[in-house]
């Protein structure tokens, strides 16, 4: 008897397996891009009237253009990174839709409620990584860079389209990628500093600049609608 019942334990497992298409090689949830957000209170931060606000905030090296109502970032040089920032205004509490596709191996960033003069420490990034196919992690892309890391890693392909909608709304943090939510976080409970970063996510500032990063890697960037929240 003794040696039946693990016998019968490992034929049911196996069997599970055999029902659920064997043990798990990696993520295999697949998401699609969003559509573009319309109606009242979206502002087109690409079209026609919003487009000049984009700049590169670092230095006055050409990174960057803006044609057809994408935003390509070159992505030729890494050090120092650089930041284009979208200068006219700051941002509080807001719905962000944006989409995003990258080169392969590239690595960028959405920046929020970054400062200028301190973008890593003084705002926060959702990473924007080519890592289609790998776990999610604290670095991987769709994460709350180094500090939160993602429900489900749903990047595509180098090459594909993908989706942010994200909503911020005093320190709550809300991510969908691709139609999935992947991040529901409260920043007020970060009240010491984590991962590399030297200020508690508590304590950054409310406000701040929407910042795309230029982290050597060859980016695209459209339909990037943005509607504050009272």
């Amino acid at each position: 008897m003794k040696n039946i019942i693990p016998l019968f334990c490992t034929l049911l497992y196996a069997m599970a397996l055999t029902a659920c298409g064997g043990p798990s090689k990696g993520p295999a949830s697949l998401g699609q891009p969003t559509p573009r957000p319309e109606g009242e209170g979206w502002i087109d931060l690409l079209d026609a009237e919003h487009a000049p606000g984009w700049k590169n905030i670092t230095d006055d090296k050409d990174i960057f253009e803006i044609k057809d109502g994408t935003l390509h970032i070159y992505g030729k040089t890494i050090y120092p990174l650089r930041y284009v920032g979208y200068a006219p205004e700051r941002f509080g509490d807001f719905e962000l839709h944006i989409e995003f596709k990258l080169a392969r191996r590239a690595n960028s960033g959405v920046f929020l409620r970054s400062q200028p003069n301190d973008p890593v420490q003084r705002g926060f990034e959702i990473q924007v990584l080519e890592d289609h196919g790998k776990p999610p992690g604290k670095n991987s892309c769709g994460s709350i860079y180094d500090i939160v890391t993602p429900m489900f890693n749903m990047s595509r392909p180098a090459g594909e389209w993908n989706s942010f909608d994200i909503t911020v709304k005093g320190k709550e943090v809300v991510v969908f990628m691709n139609g999935w939510r992947i991040i529901h976080t409260d920043l007020s409970k970060m009240t010491i500093p984590l991962g590399k970063f030297k200020i508690a996510y508590n304590d950054l500032p409310l406000e701040g600049m929407l910042m795309l990063q230029d982290h050597g890697g060859e980016a695209w960037y459209r339909n990037i609608v943005i509607r504050k929240l009272e």
